[in-house]
């Protein structure tokens, strides 16, 4: 974030001192996140904020993981970054998702199995975080190793929680200095924020005239029925509240994106 937030807007980056950001909801399941990516986001730079009273601009990033929203077994990565201004109330957001994410993870009983894991997230460039596996679920409070730094470390880590538990999750470190993945992903929605940033809204100038929502039914070019596809942007203001619904350059979608003509 910081070459980039230097070069297109001047800001020099600090890391607030002695700020936890695992208290917001850790991937390792020490803390779950309470909050959504937005409002947990916001809750950081106000954490910052109170560390560093000079600073005037907060900046924070979200990452949450799961199945793709239109298909549930291939992964998917959404990473937002927030930026407030706290003299002008400015808030900018910027997101990127995307199924190039290595998140993953396997239940094992044989740390051969785990190693054969490892190999396919790109261990050890690639973190992985270990914790015991008991009744069917992740049990942190009996075991739980998060640097495991090579392969050596990965095996005895699995051996040993096995012996404790019977079995170990093995999963990618979900953490951005952990995970090379995340850094590009955070780094595309950082450059999703410096657009933003120069997208003023028509009616009042605020910068961050952005899109909202997506509106789906494009119509099918066969027969005319409403898709799945997206047919409209919503672009909103956050400083006046300006809507503006703009229309994609395509007006129609593919019949073997129909649900009428391709069930």
């Amino acid at each position: 974030m910081a070459p980039l937030l230097a070069r297109f807007l001047g800001l020099t980056i600090e890391v607030a001192p002695g700020l936890d950001t695992d208290a917001f909801g850790a991937f390792s399941r020490e803390t779950a996140r309470t909050a959504n990516p937005l409002e947990a986001a916001r809750e950081k730079i106000a954490a910052a904020f109170d560390r560093v009273p000079s600073a005037t601009i907060g900046l924070a990033s979200e990452g949450s993981f799961g199945g793709h929203p239109q298909i549930p077994f291939l992964p998917f990565g959404q990473e937002l970054v927030m930026l407030i201004d706290r003299r002008s109330g400015l808030e900018l957001v910027g997101h990127h998702g995307s199924t190039r994410t290595n998140f993953a993870h396997l239940v094992v009983a044989d740390p051969e199995a785990g190693l054969a894991f490892g190999r396919r997230i790109g261990f050890a460039g690639h973190g992985i975080i270990l914790t015991a596996w008991e009744n069917d679920r992740p049990a942190p409070d009996i075991a739980l190793i998060k640097d495991v730094v090579n392969e050596a470390a990965l095996l005895d880590g699995i051996d040993r929680i096995v012996g404790q538990a019977g079995a170990a999750l093995v999963e990618t470190d979900m953490r951005a200095d952990r995970n090379p993945t995340r850094m590009r992903a955070i780094r595309r929605a950082t450059l999703d924020l410096v657009r933003h940033s120069r997208s003023l809204c028509p009616a009042c100038g605020w910068p961050g005239f952005a899109v909202t929502e997506r509106l789906a039914g494009l119509p099918c070019a066969d027969c005319g029925e409403p898709t799945l596809q997206i047919r409209a942007e919503i672009l909103t203001c956050a400083g006046c509240g300006h809507r503006e619904q703009r229309l994609m350059a395509r007006r129609a979608a593919d019949p073997g994106q129909c649900g009428n003509c391709n069930p």
